[in-house]
């Protein structure tokens, strides 16, 4: 017999649970729209070449690969089986979409996107292997106008779900560069140096600087000592731009600085704070980066940063570009876990007919649902069944907030 449990990572959605995710969908759309973002959609499948660019980091190594298929299969060499694969965000079918379409675009685009992606990763609370994003981008904007608008965008959609006391924390790649030159650390190792600073929170300042020590002997305490000033004074971002100095470009200080300013004066449901242990993962970022914290989840609840190398790479020409994600079956799972109540009533009826009608009957039953379906109201026809109170129970806990009996008199009904 086959399994009847879904593939390891992937899950099925019962009729509430799926009505629940549409209406979360539909109020960051809204949301969305409201500050000039327009939907569009990319190939869930993209050729193997562009998802292992090196542009997508780690995430290149969860690809979901597809096999060439007949006599191409059959032809392939070792270690070139495969031509196409499952697309791992939607970051980088955007910048081919971006490439490929851009004559039929405006010069600065806002695009959203609300999508599934897969990747092989192990499943484990509010992670796994298929999931959605929910992204909004801006293509083409070089000022941090860009990042304004994207950070309270997102947290205005976090607020009409719900959300307060959020922290978006932010940094940029250029001054954790700018650190890592200041400590002395060989170009070629700044990866590593980033990928054990972004592994602070878990496992402390000392095994930080052990693990420092062993890939740049001798200038584990410098980078550490410096760490440590930044993140105990009162005002992070001066200390690090005061202890960078002439390393750090000041357009990078000055844009952060305004970037925080702006959205602290604008957004009314959290803050946005300088957080210079915040890397992000992925390897296309070449800017501001940034990531969203939310009491009572213990991983990101979404992300993103500026990329302004990536579409030109695709299309030959530079385009600067910025992006934000919400981690949407985070942010699912956050509400379902809070007894959230997302769009209020369903506006749904049940007309409940007998088991055999004759064309009038049927006709006019029909003319009763059409009417109420025109006018807004969802209605769904059920035949009775002989056990009539439990059809009623499993009704109500369907959403049916009003049901009503057609009798073979033709009389309606209101079931109380």
């Amino acid at each position: 017999m086959f399994s009847k449990t879904p593939t390891k990572g992937m899950r099925d959605f019962l009729p509430e649970e799926f009505r629940f995710r549409q209406k979360v969908l539909e109020i960051i759309q809204s949301t969305y729209e409201k500050y000039g973002f327009s939907r569009i959609a990319t190939p869930s499948v993209e050729n193997i070449d562009l998802l292992c660019s090196k542009q997508g980091g780690d995430n290149e190594k969860l690809i979901y690969k597809i096999l060439k298929r007949g006599e191409k299969l059959e032809r392939a060499e070792e270690g070139k089986m495969c031509d196409l694969g499952l697309r791992y965000d939607l970051t980088v079918p955007l910048a081919r979409f971006f490439a490929n379409n851009q004559g039929q675009l405006p010069s600065v685009f806002k695009a959203m996107q609300m999508d599934y992606v897969w990747r092989a990763d192990r499943p484990q609370r509010g992670r796994y292997r298929q999931f959605m994003q929910c992204d909004i981008d801006i293509l083409g904007e070089e000022s941090n106008i860009a990042e304004i608008d994207l950070i309270t965008a997102t947290m205005q959609a976090l607020k009409n779900l719900g959300f307060n006391g959020i922290t978006v924390k932010i940094s940029d790649r250029r001054l954790l560069t700018a650190i890592a030159n200041k400590c002395g650390f060989e170009k070629e190792i700044h990866d590593k140096v980033f990928i054990i600073l972004d592994k602070l929170d878990k496992i402390g300042i000392g095994d930080v600087m052990n693990e420092i020590e062993e890939i740049a002997p001798g200038k584990s305490v410098a980078f550490v000592d410096m760490l440590n000033r930044i993140l105990h004074s009162d005002n992070a971002l001066q200390t690090a731009i005061d202890e960078l100095g002439e390393e750090l470009s000041p357009s990078v200080s000055e844009n952060l600085r305004q970037i925080i300013a702006v959205t602290n004066n604008t957004v009314t449901n959290g803050k946005v704070v300088f957080d210079v242990t915040l890397v992000r993962g992925m390897g296309y970022y070449t800017g501001t980066i940034y990531e969203i914290s939310l009491d009572g989840l213990d991983i990101s609840a979404g992300g993103g940063g500026r990329y302004d190398e990536m579409i030109g790479k695709i299309a030959g020409t530079k385009v600067p570009a910025c992006g934000f994600s919400i981690g949407f079956e985070r942010i699912v799972l956050l509400l379902s876990e809070r007894g959230a109540k997302i769009g209020g009533q369903r506006n749904a009826t049940a007309l409940v007919i007998p088991k055999k009608c004759t064309d009038k009957q049927y006709c006019d039953i029909m003319d009763y649902a059409q009417h109420h379906r025109t006018n807004g109201t969802e209605v769904s026809i059920v035949k009775r069944i002989k056990n009539f109170a439990f059809q009623l129970k499993q009704l109500r806990e369907q959403g049916f907030d009003l049901i009503y009996e057609y009798r073979e008199n033709g009389e309606l009904v209101k079931i109380d």
